[in-house]
């Protein structure tokens, strides 16, 4: 019996299971809290991280949901890449249009933290039917390509550089770290973590061998291969959505510093553009912590969450 169909028999449970789908690479990883029979909502993490991003979040929020949070390819548990294909970010939207038709579901909820929030912005401008409420933690929805165009160019140029350079080392042997050393590593290059939070993201992101720990990540994602989406074509995707959204931003966050290089100039006219076409369907909060205020604190955007799921259940419940 496959891990899907042992998930869909249990009772309700207040632990999680851990579920893979089978893809012709290999397979998505995922793990599943609540009972199958819940409104499905489906969370995806941010770039580097993987589905332990949401484990001191999920606990707090409605008992009533069916709550997915996939590893996407190449993070986490789920399988690398084949050899000599990069990562387009395309191909994570390809995921969760896969994970969601082998799970049957029509219509759910979608939540993604920064990367993850990208991509549930993309997946719900293109199939806007299946998503009913968008959840944005740290994240705009979309992350539209630099303006200068010579510095796109630029950076697709060190992408396909980088990806031969790593596939001429991809024989050698993956350093091992003892997890002091793994968990060291982490925070230097993340310094939003907690040791805490840390420490749960690597329980999934690294594979003890007998002399230390690897990271379970492929390296070709470290390589930002971004699509090139105009701001302008960001703006007039998001006119598509048809879900009520909820972004949080956090004061300490990604977003909320002065950006010299302007390449994070996109924000305010990107929330803007949700604001004059939602609407009364767009909610935009601000919480006190940083980008990863979700895993490190997560009390502060729980009962936010919480209501905005909460919302017009009863009037539905009542059609």
């Amino acid at each position: 019996m496959s891990s899907l169909m042992k998930w869909l028999s249990l009772p309700v449970t207040g632990m999680f299971s851990e579920l893979k789908f089978p893809v012709p690479w290999g397979h998505i990883a995922a793990k599943a809290w609540g009972s199958p029979k819940g409104h499905p909502m489906l969370c995806l993490h941010g770039w580097l991280d993987n589905a332990n991003t949401f484990n001191r979040l999920i606990p707090l929020l409605p008992k009533d949901y069916c709550y997915m949070a996939m590893d996407l390819g190449g993070h986490g548990l789920s399988s690398h890449r084949p050899a000599g294909f990069p990562y387009h970010f395309v191909d994570y939207v390809s995921e969760v249009r896969r994970v969601v038709a082998a799970l049957q579901w029509s219509r759910f909820t979608l939540m993604g933290h920064s990367m993850g929030g990208t991509v549930a912005g993309m997946f719900s401008c293109i199939f806007p039917e299946m998503v009913d409420k968008l959840i944005l933690l740290e994240s705009c929805g979309f992350f539209p390509a630099p303006q200068d165009h010579d510095a796109w160019l630029e950076s697709k140029r060190k992408v396909v550089e980088s990806l031969l350079s790593l596939e001429q080392n991809e024989h050698q042997p993956h350093k091992t770290r003892s997890p002091q050393a793994a968990l060291k590593r982490l925070l230097e290059a993340n310094p939003y973590l907690t040791e805490e939070s840390g420490k749960i993201l690597l329980q999934r992101g690294a594979t003890e061998m007998p002399d230390g720990l690897v990271y379970n990540r492929d390296m070709r994602i470290l390589k930002h291969n971004r699509e090139f989406i105009t701001l302008e074509q960001c703006v007039n995707f998001l006119k598509k959505i048809q879900a009520q959204v909820l972004m949080i931003m956090a004061k300490d966050g990604l977003f909320s510093y002065e950006d010299p290089d302007k390449s994070m100039n996109f924000v305010k006219p990107l929330q803007a553009a949700f604001k004059s076409n939602l609407r009364e369907s767009f909610q935009l909060v601000e919480v006190p912590g940083n980008h990863f205020v979700h895993l490190n604190e997560p009390e502060e955007v729980a009962g936010i969450i919480s209501i905005f799921l909460e919302k017009d259940k009863d009037s539905k419940a009542r059609l």
